[in-house]
Protein backbone atom coordinates (compact mmCIF):
# COMPACT_ATOMS: atom_id res chain seq x y z
CA UNK A 1 0.00 0.00 0.00
CA UNK A 2 2.81 2.38 0.93
CA UNK A 3 4.58 1.90 -2.41
CA UNK A 4 1.28 2.31 -4.32
CA UNK A 5 0.60 5.59 -2.51
CA UNK A 6 4.10 6.82 -3.28
CA UNK A 7 3.70 5.97 -6.96
CA UNK A 8 0.38 7.81 -7.03
CA UNK A 9 2.05 10.83 -5.46
CA UNK A 10 4.88 10.56 -7.96
CA UNK A 11 7.57 10.34 -5.29
CA UNK A 12 10.17 7.76 -6.21
CA UNK A 13 10.82 5.23 -3.47
CA UNK A 14 14.47 5.43 -2.52
CA UNK A 15 16.24 2.20 -1.72
CA UNK A 16 18.97 2.55 0.89
CA UNK A 17 22.17 0.54 0.53
CA UNK A 18 23.36 -1.28 3.63
CA UNK A 19 26.52 -3.37 3.75
CA UNK A 20 26.56 -6.22 6.27
CA UNK A 21 30.07 -7.27 7.35
CA UNK A 22 31.83 -9.17 10.12
CA UNK A 23 34.12 -12.14 10.58
CA UNK A 24 33.11 -15.58 9.33
CA UNK A 25 30.65 -17.34 11.64
CA UNK A 26 29.50 -14.09 13.29
CA UNK A 27 25.90 -14.66 12.15
CA UNK A 28 25.60 -12.23 9.23
CA UNK A 29 23.61 -14.52 6.93
CA UNK A 30 21.38 -15.69 9.79
CA UNK A 31 20.67 -12.04 10.59
CA UNK A 32 19.90 -11.25 6.94
CA UNK A 33 17.57 -14.24 6.61
CA UNK A 34 15.82 -13.24 9.84
CA UNK A 35 15.33 -9.70 8.46
CA UNK A 36 13.86 -11.17 5.27
CA UNK A 37 11.56 -13.47 7.30
CA UNK A 38 13.23 -16.55 5.82
CA UNK A 39 14.01 -19.91 7.42
CA UNK A 40 17.20 -19.74 9.50
CA UNK A 41 17.47 -23.46 10.25
CA UNK A 42 19.86 -24.15 7.38
CA UNK A 43 22.65 -21.63 6.91
CA UNK A 44 25.81 -22.26 4.94
CA UNK A 45 28.92 -20.05 4.94
CA UNK A 46 28.66 -17.23 2.42
CA UNK A 47 31.05 -17.70 -0.47
CA UNK A 48 31.01 -14.23 -1.99
CA UNK A 49 27.86 -12.28 -1.16
CA UNK A 50 24.06 -12.33 -0.76
CA UNK A 51 21.76 -9.41 -1.51
CA UNK A 52 18.26 -9.07 -0.12
CA UNK A 53 15.73 -6.30 -0.32
CA UNK A 54 14.23 -5.78 3.12
CA UNK A 55 11.31 -3.56 4.09
CA UNK A 56 11.52 -2.02 7.54
CA UNK A 57 9.51 0.84 9.02
CA UNK A 58 8.19 1.78 5.58
CA UNK A 59 11.68 1.95 4.09
CA UNK A 60 13.22 -0.24 1.41
CA UNK A 61 16.70 -1.46 2.32
CA UNK A 62 19.06 -3.24 -0.04
CA UNK A 63 21.25 -5.33 2.27
CA UNK A 64 24.55 -6.73 0.97
CA UNK A 65 25.83 -9.63 3.08
CA UNK A 66 29.47 -10.25 2.21
CA UNK A 67 31.42 -13.29 3.37
CA UNK A 68 33.76 -12.84 6.31
CA UNK A 69 36.40 -15.48 5.63
CA UNK A 70 39.93 -14.13 5.85
CA UNK A 71 40.55 -14.64 2.10
CA UNK A 72 37.44 -12.57 1.20
CA UNK A 73 38.02 -9.61 3.57
CA UNK A 74 40.49 -7.79 1.25
CA UNK A 75 37.58 -7.48 -1.22
CA UNK A 76 35.19 -5.85 1.29
CA UNK A 77 36.23 -2.35 0.23
CA UNK A 78 35.03 -3.02 -3.32
CA UNK A 79 31.44 -3.16 -1.99
CA UNK A 80 31.50 0.06 0.07
CA UNK A 81 30.75 2.68 -2.59
CA UNK A 82 27.42 4.51 -2.07
CA UNK A 83 26.82 2.79 1.27
CA UNK A 84 24.18 4.52 3.38
CA UNK A 85 24.86 2.47 6.51
CA UNK A 86 27.23 -0.25 7.70
CA UNK A 87 26.06 -3.16 9.84
CA UNK A 88 28.96 -4.94 11.51
CA UNK A 89 28.17 -8.26 13.21
CA UNK A 90 30.24 -9.65 16.07
CA UNK A 91 30.03 -13.12 17.60
CA UNK A 92 29.75 -12.06 21.26
CA UNK A 93 30.69 -15.56 22.44
CA UNK A 94 33.94 -15.81 20.43
CA UNK A 95 36.19 -13.83 22.77
CA UNK A 96 39.36 -15.25 21.17
CA UNK A 97 38.54 -13.26 18.01
CA UNK A 98 37.61 -9.91 19.61
CA UNK A 99 40.99 -8.40 18.75
CA UNK A 100 40.74 -9.59 15.13
CA UNK A 101 37.17 -8.33 14.69
CA UNK A 102 38.09 -5.02 16.32
CA UNK A 103 40.97 -4.55 13.88
CA UNK A 104 38.73 -5.34 10.89
CA UNK A 105 36.11 -2.84 12.10
CA UNK A 106 38.78 -0.20 12.67
CA UNK A 107 40.12 -0.74 9.12
CA UNK A 108 36.60 -0.35 7.71
CA UNK A 109 35.93 2.86 9.63
CA UNK A 110 39.01 4.40 7.98
CA UNK A 111 37.84 3.58 4.42
CA UNK A 112 37.15 6.69 2.32
CA UNK A 113 33.83 5.27 1.06
CA UNK A 114 32.61 4.97 4.67
CA UNK A 115 33.51 8.49 5.84
CA UNK A 116 30.72 9.65 8.17
CA UNK A 117 28.60 6.57 7.32
CA UNK A 118 26.60 5.45 10.38
CA UNK A 119 27.51 2.07 11.87
CA UNK A 120 25.31 -0.42 13.69
CA UNK A 121 27.24 -3.11 15.52
CA UNK A 122 25.14 -6.17 16.26
CA UNK A 123 26.62 -7.98 19.29
CA UNK A 124 25.17 -11.30 18.14
CA UNK A 125 24.72 -14.65 19.88
CA UNK A 126 23.61 -13.08 23.16
CA UNK A 127 21.57 -16.25 23.74
CA UNK A 128 24.81 -18.15 24.49
CA UNK A 129 25.97 -18.26 28.13
CA UNK A 130 29.53 -17.36 27.12
CA UNK A 131 28.46 -14.17 25.30
CA UNK A 132 30.07 -10.92 26.41
CA UNK A 133 27.57 -8.11 27.05
CA UNK A 134 27.29 -5.43 24.36
CA UNK A 135 28.61 -2.77 26.76
CA UNK A 136 31.81 -4.77 27.35
CA UNK A 137 32.28 -5.23 23.59
CA UNK A 138 31.72 -1.50 22.97
CA UNK A 139 34.38 -0.67 25.55
CA UNK A 140 36.83 -3.25 24.15
CA UNK A 141 36.37 -1.90 20.61
CA UNK A 142 36.78 1.73 21.80
CA UNK A 143 33.55 2.66 20.04
CA UNK A 144 33.47 5.93 22.01
CA UNK A 145 36.41 7.05 19.82
CA UNK A 146 34.18 7.13 16.71
CA UNK A 147 33.10 10.76 16.85
CA UNK A 148 32.80 11.38 13.09
CA UNK A 149 29.63 9.31 12.65
CA UNK A 150 26.53 7.98 14.37
CA UNK A 151 27.03 4.51 15.80
CA UNK A 152 25.09 2.10 17.95
CA UNK A 153 25.84 -1.29 19.47
CA UNK A 154 22.83 -3.58 19.76
CA UNK A 155 22.76 -6.87 21.64
CA UNK A 156 20.92 -9.51 19.63
CA UNK A 157 20.37 -13.20 18.97
CA UNK A 158 19.86 -13.57 15.22
CA UNK A 159 18.46 -17.12 15.53
CA UNK A 160 15.56 -16.02 17.72
CA UNK A 161 15.41 -12.46 16.39
CA UNK A 162 15.77 -10.96 19.86
CA UNK A 163 17.16 -7.41 19.61
CA UNK A 164 17.12 -7.41 15.80
CA UNK A 165 14.09 -5.13 15.46
CA UNK A 166 15.61 -2.65 17.91
CA UNK A 167 18.64 -2.44 15.62
CA UNK A 168 16.44 -2.02 12.55
CA UNK A 169 14.53 0.79 14.27
CA UNK A 170 17.85 2.55 14.94
CA UNK A 171 18.86 2.09 11.30
CA UNK A 172 15.63 3.59 9.97
CA UNK A 173 15.69 6.51 12.41
CA UNK A 174 19.33 7.21 11.58
CA UNK A 175 18.75 7.13 7.82
CA UNK A 176 15.71 9.43 8.14
CA UNK A 177 17.65 11.90 10.30
CA UNK A 178 20.64 11.79 7.92
CA UNK A 179 18.36 12.69 4.96
CA UNK A 180 17.23 15.89 6.70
Amino acid sequence: LFSVLQKLKGAPEKEFRIVLLGLDNAGKTTLLKKLASEDVSTITPTQGFNIKSVASNGMKLSVWDIGGQRKIRPFWKKYLENTDLLIYVIDSADKKRFEETGQELSNLIEEDNLKAVPVLIFANKQDLVTAAPASEIAEGLNLHMYRDRDWQIQACAALSGEGVQDGMNWICNTIVNKKK
